[in-house]
């Protein structure tokens, strides 16, 4: 499927990188046709195309011949990949953030979808790419952009930022207790002319000044990643935005499910449906994978699902 200028609804260029196939294995995927079909829906929105996984489940379920699905997704390797492979006609790609569901909407002479799906979730095949520095059990530059076209990488970010700036991102992003410690030992690096760059350079100091856990098997790096990868993508933000705005995107009875990874999100999910009346939440408690998932794909074990319908 070509990925050409009308395709683009966010980024300045597609990347020129090959991309292996993917090894995303889509969350909760049974919840998600469930919630996304049950309504017999004629126009499906997945925000966060990824590896397709949820998409090709939902073309599934269209009435033959009928229907359409809709992928966005911002990083420009997703893009290539899909050019590569061959698809049911009913299904069509941007390149873009879920934000810019509107203008994919616009650009299918669509006026309103039935249903969308935001799995606000990191890929598989992004932590695999050492080159995006998402996994700390690789080396490698520390980027960590969903679209590494635009914008600025993690390193660049860290180089130019004020001690308490990166210590409130880690602490409000990250809910890492040692923020204040790791922001200070990243601008010392900094101040010796030796600033963060890679991966490597920023496990090292998380190590040091992050204790070991006796209640929890968690990375000594893991919340510094996330509260920077949530910054350098906006991630927060973004999400905010659209799910306040998607009621407009949604025809009567439309739903919006949302599967979360952690508390940040799924707080401002569980706000948003709350306290909108356009919304009528089809989830009380978030949805969780089951026990089986989790055996099988244990990157699913954090994920909540919420569901709400437009009234």
């Amino acid at each position: 499927m070509e990925v050409d200028s009308n395709k683009n609804l966010g980024s300045e260029s597609v990347g020129s990188e090959t991309l292996a196939e993917t090894v995303h294995v889509p969350v909760m995927p049974d919840e998600v046709v469930e919630w996304m079909t049950g309504h017999s829906p004629q126009v499906i929105v997945d925000g966060t195309y990824g590896g397709g996984g949820h998409s090709a489940l939902l073309v599934k379920k269209l009435p033959p011949g009928e229907g359409v699905v809709i992928g966005l997704d911002r990083d420009p390797l997703v893009s290539e990949r899909v050019d590569s492979e061959q698809h049911d006609p009913r299904l069509t790609v941007f390149l873009g953030s879920y934000e810019k569901i509107p203008k994919a909407l616009e650009a299918m002479e669509i006026t309103k979808a039935d249903a969308i799906l935001l799995d606000v979730g990191l890929s598989s095949d992004q932590l695999a790419d050492a080159n995006r520095g998402f996994s700390f059990n690789a080396d490698g530059p520390l980027d960590l952009r969903f679209d590494p076209e635009n914008g600025d990488p993690a390193s660049d970010w860290l180089a130019w930022k004020k001690e308490d700036e990166i210590a409130n991102a880690i602490y409000q992003y990250g809910e890492e207790r040692c923020s204040r410690r790791i922001a200070r030992e990243i601008v010392m690096r900094r101040r010796k002319e030796n600033p963060v760059k890679t991966v490597n350079d920023l496990v090292e100091i998380c190590r040091r000044c992050v204790p070991t856990s006796k209640n929890h098997n968690i990375h000594p790096a893991t919340r510094t990643f996330q509260a920077l990868r949530i910054v350098v993508n906006d991630e927060l933000g973004i999400m905010e935005r659209t799910i306040k705005a998607s009621p407009d995107w949604l025809s009567p009875g439309g739903r919006l499910v949302v599967i979360s990874f952690h508390s940040l999100e799924d707080r401002i999910v569980k706000n948003a449906f709350r306290d909108d009346e356009r919304w009528n939440v089809l989830t009380k408690k978030p949805l969780r994978p089951t026990d089986d998932e989790i055996r099988r794909n244990p990157r699913s074990r954090s994920a909540k699902l919420r569901v709400a319908e437009l009234r």
